[in-house]
């Protein structure tokens, strides 16, 4: 994220950019071809992977040592949070250890490997991509309605994750899903990333509505694939990065032809053309009686229509409504067709609405267009809540209050490639410009130098805590440059050689020696210099970051540990029964977020979030404190305790292992049963979901 600072200096700085870039600005590091630098010699003795290397050479240019590998029992719950989310179960551990006794490494990898393979893993990718992607289950502002097919996208990105769909795979068709695989329900449910946008149902100024989704989708696909912020250059060249005015609507422009739908088909290409041939042979026979039946049921239906209203329209959009859709330009059908979001128009009411002759004409109409129905085809099965193009034709992009610089074309940032994106149509049947397409195979190509630095650098935030680019979102020139580049550039190679394979990725990332470290800060008379003025924030990682669990972490944890947690409810969508699942299955209402979720910092999801907030409040100490959920969790983890164990000295012993992966010391268990005779166990299980154990990681 931007500090407050330098996005108001944005826009009273001097323009730093013009049209033609200089040598600084090709220079600037994000922009230069990913390359395969060679592996450092560093790191001899402590390196377990490729990835060492890099951090020792780093490290032994300011004298500083790794911390000391960190103790089994703590590497398990950090690996296995990192990668499921949840805590390692008491057998998982015995397991491990046990294992490790015998040889460390093979014992940690085939722990790693379990880890991946499990579905678990998929529903904690998930939770960061869909912060990304500002995803939720209503639509924002005051009146929040409800998306019920929402969640089909996130459990598209659940099983993506844990399928290892390849990451180019997973861009291509979230942008263009309708056009690559038409006929694939995944390929098209993905392309529910381009309708995440906030909507208001009762904005009569639909243009201005339509302008800001339009902007909203480009601002988060820029912030998304490029980590480049480009709506900086929507109202002038960018003050600071090499981002024109011109290439913020040429990136727009491939968005242009955007058509929401809530009955999108789906069908190969052959399955469609057939469909269309027959359909205008329909539309041939019975043009005349359908316009005759529209000339009656369209005055009389608009009339009355109920929720917003007609009347409430400008005349330019009610001349849009009142169009045949044939009839309407690409454009004005986007725009008609978001302002009859806000209509209820109900047909079913036509039999009570029309009056005497006009009723009776409208009936023999009705008959007469009844005999052609042998004549209509089967209808394509459809699905709601996706996206396609308008038609063939794109609404044409313009700069606003610059006709000069006249129809925008579709294009990529500039200072990467200036010239026009070449369009491909697709096949005539997919009614669409195939603009999407283009930019898709752009951002998803092994020459985009973004795009797998990118998302590198997003799997290396989530496991240290932070990227090697401090800013997952922005590699201009208001983010820091990465610390270590030849590992960033290491590790976009390796994913592209990989088959952009994201769970290789993980896989070397928690497998090298580098996560491995402990923690604990060395004493610093035991290095030539001391680490925590050298390197206060840890840049250098020369140990273990500690981390705090994030909000859907201590929510599943706290299930978890009570025996609740149902792990087999999976993704059947938002009518399952009321069984506690993982939070990232719970409804995300945007002006109703829950109240755990919001204290611990979940994002609004509203806008994209590269990555969350680390506060420490009262609110968050009093709600786990006082607040009914976590009290009925203590409740549940007693009743557990019970059931498992008889004597309360098993009770505390247990707890222990469950909540913290480990037994009680000698002078713990003490205390503890001293604790539990005085305020009983429930108590004591509320104390331990409150501990500060409980909810970091180390």
């Amino acid at each position: 994220m931007k500090p407050h600072w330098a996005i108001l200096f944005c826009f009273l700085a001097t323009p730093i950019f013009a049209a033609d870039f200089s040598k600084r600005d090709r220079a600037w590091w994000a922009f230069q071809p990913v390359r395969k630098p060679a592996i450092p010699a560093d790191g001899k003795g402590w390196a377990k992977n490729e990835i060492d290397p890099f951090i020792a050479r780093k490290l032994a240019a300011q004298k500083l040592s790794p911390a000391k590998a960190t103790e089994a029992r703590t590497l398990i719950r950090r690996v296995t949070f990192d990668l499921t989310g949840l805590p390692p179960t008491p057998a998982e551990i015995d397991t491990f250890l046990k294992s490790s006794n015998a040889n460390r490494d093979t014992a940690y990898a085939t722990l790693v490997d379990r880890l991946l393979a499990s579905p678990r893993f998929g529903e904690r990718q998930a939770r960061f991509w869909l912060d990304l992607v500002r995803y939720a289950d209503s639509d924002g502002y005051n009146a929040d309605h409800p998306r019920p097919e929402a969640w089909r996208y996130r459990d598209y990105v659940i099983n993506s994750f844990n399928a290892d769909k390849p990451y180019n795979r997973f861009v291509r068709e979230q942008i263009a899903g309708d056009e690559i695989d038409p006929a694939n329900r995944e390929a098209l449910t993905a392309t529910m990333y381009l309708r995440h946008w906030i909507y208001e149902h009762n904005q009569r100024d639909v243009e201005t509505q339509w302008s800001d989704i339009l902007n909203d989708i480009t601002d988060v696909t820029g912030d998304v694939f490029l980590a480049m912020g480009v709506q900086c250059a929507r109202c002038h060249n960018h003050k600071f990065d090499s981002i024109l005015q011109k290439d913020y609507f040429r990136l727009r422009a491939f968005f242009s032809p955007l058509q929401p739908r809530e009955a999108m088909p789906v069908g190969s290409v052959a399955v469609r053309k057939k469909f269309a041939t027959q359909q205008r042979k329909w539309e041939k026979a019975t043009q005349s009686i359908r316009q005759k039946l529209r000339a009656i049921e369209q005055p009389v239906l608009l009339a009355n229509s109920t929720k917003e209203g007609f009347s409430k329209f400008n005349d330019d959009i009610k001349a849009m409504i009142r169009k045949q859709p044939r009839d309407r330009t690409g454009y004005e059908h986007q725009i008609a067709e978001l302002s009859l979001r806000q209509i209820g128009l109900h047909p079913e009411k036509l039999p009570d609405l029309l009056k005497g002759e006009q009723k009776a004409e409208w009936g023999k109409l009705r008959a007469e267009l009844a005999k052609h129905e042998a004549l209509k085809p089967r209808p394509l099965p459809t699905m709601a809540f996706a996206a396609s193009d308008v038609g063939p034709v794109a609404p044409p992009t313009r700069i606003p209050k610059k006709s000069k610089a006249g129809i925008i074309a579709p294009g990529f940032l500039s200072i990467l490639n200036p010239a026009p994106a070449s369009i491909t149509p697709p096949a005539a049947a997919l009614q669409s410009t195939g603009r999407r397409t283009a930019l898709a195979n752009w951002i998803a190509s092994p020459k985009n130098p973004l795009t797998a630095r990118v998302i590198v650098n997003r799997l290396w935030q989530q496991h240290f805590g932070q990227g090697l680019a401090a800013n997952a979102s922005d590699f201009g020139r208001l983010g820091a440059k990465p610390t270590h580049p030849e590992l960033l550039d290491w590790l976009a190679d390796r994913l592209m050689k990989d088959g952009w394979s994201l769970k290789k990725m993980h896989r070397l990332m928690v497998t090298s020696a580098t996560y491995r470290m402990g923690s604990k800060i060395q004493n610093p008379k035991l290095q030539n210099q001391n680490p925590q003025l050298m390197d206060p924030e840890n840049r250098l990682l020369w140990h273990f970051p500690i981390r705090r669990l994030d909000a859907g972490q201590i929510h599943d944890a706290a299930l978890a540990v009570s025996g609740e947690l149902n792990i087999k409810s999976g993704g059947a969508g938002v009518n399952l029964p009321k069984v506690p699942r993982r939070a990232v299955y719970g409804t995300v209402l945007r002006n109703k977020p829950v109240e755990m979720m919001n204290a611990f910092d979940s994002p609004d999801a509203i806008s994209h979030a590269p990555s969350r907030n680390v506060t420490t409040t009262a609110t968050q100490s009093l709600l786990m404190l006082n607040g009914e959920w976590t009290q009925a969790r203590a409740e549940a983890f007693a009743c557990r305790l019970i059931c498992a164990e008889e004597d309360e000295s098993a009770h505390v012993k247990l707890a222990y292992r469950l909540a913290f992966g480990r037994a009680p010391t000698a002078d713990e268990l003490s205390v503890a049963l001293e604790f539990i005779h005085e305020s009983g166990l429930e108590d004591f299980c509320h104390a331990l979901l409150n501990s500060n154990e409980f909810v970091y990681l180390d």
